[in-house]
């Protein structure tokens, strides 16, 4: 992978030289917009209306909007911070507090944090005094030209820093009005949810979750490269709405009947792996015996 940019982590006197990489990528399938008429690529152009004329980049500014039509010009120099290093080349942080408190919607971005040359030292040392106090860094920290806040954690063998929104940034739940609803809920019915849900309950293993959407553009894609036929499955009719405690019930079995499955599964594979390892070692021992 190639670095974003090198800086440092401060708290108190002490820096930690880094290097920031990307630590996700999006793995959506492009796809370019084309004429229908020509199956051509359309183009998109930098047209200025009022002078009726193709504008460069280098002709660009970006302009504040403050009211409708007047805008306040901002030159790169004004964006600049940090002038001694230069924008975003530094994570200052500002405390250590519990993970648990920090709720998921403040995350935006995730970031690696590698040492720097000479900063192995250093970076091993805020790694192991975080991990030994379970705390996770509030920072703040300067991406291009915007400030945000930042949780750095220790993860496995890295420090990963994840961008987070400022609480002014957060929309408040009081302004959906669907939530002020009035129901009542059974004593069964909530028992009967909760032991779905103990049901589906497992470890969390990223490697098995996929993402079925993308899979079936792409397939989709393959055959029109090959030249077949594409067959669009026709969608089930609508059933009927079925009694909240039948639903919980059938979704319960549902459950326990494919925990079973995998359980079975898995006994199967470990039953032949078994035999197998068996006649290898009975194999094995004869070929000694003929040897010998």
């Amino acid at each position: 992978m190639r670095s974003m940019w090198k800086g440092a982590i401060s708290f108190g006197l002490v820096y930690v030289p880094v290097k920031m990489y990307a630590a996700t990528e999006q793995k959506d399938i492009r796809f370019n917009y084309l004429h229908a008429g020509c199956k051509n690529p359309v183009q998109y152009k930098r047209y200025c209306p009022h002078c009726e004329t193709e504008v460069t980049m280098d002709e660009i500014v970006r302009g504040y909007e403050y009211e409708k039509g007047k805008y306040v010009v901002l030159t790169e120099e004004e964006f600049a911070r940090d002038k001694a290093g230069g924008p975003g080349k530094s994570i200052e942080i500002l405390d250590f507090v519990d993970l648990a408190e920090i709720e998921l919607i403040y995350y935006q971005k995730s970031y690696y944090l590698a040492p720097a040359d000479g900063g192995a030292r250093v970076y091993e040392l805020l790694k192991k005094a975080m991990d030994e106090t379970g705390k996770v860094a509030i920072a703040r920290v300067v991406i291009r030209t915007r400030e945000s806040l930042a949780a750095i954690r220790v993860s496995d063998r890295a420090i990963v820093m994840s961008t987070m929104y400022y609480p002014d940034e957060i929309r408040q739940q009081d302004r959906l009005a669907e939530l002020n609803y009035d129901v009542d809920l059974h004593d069964h019915e909530l028992k009967m949810a909760v032991n779905l849900i103990n049901s589906l309950s497992a470890q969390f293993q990223p490697e098995k979750y996929t993402d079925t959407y993308r899979q079936g553009l792409m397939d989709k894609i393959q055959a029109k490269i090959a030249g077949d036929v594409i067959e669009t499955p026709a969608r089930p009719e609508g059933g009927k709405v079925v009694d909240l405690m039948e639903a919980l019930q059938a979704s319960i079995n549902m459950a326990q009947a494919e925990r079973k499955e995998k359980k079975t599964a898995t006994r199967e594979r470990e039953s032949k792996a078994s035999v197998g390892g068996a006649k290898k070692a009975a194999a094995k021992s004869q070929a000694r015996k003929k040897t010998s």
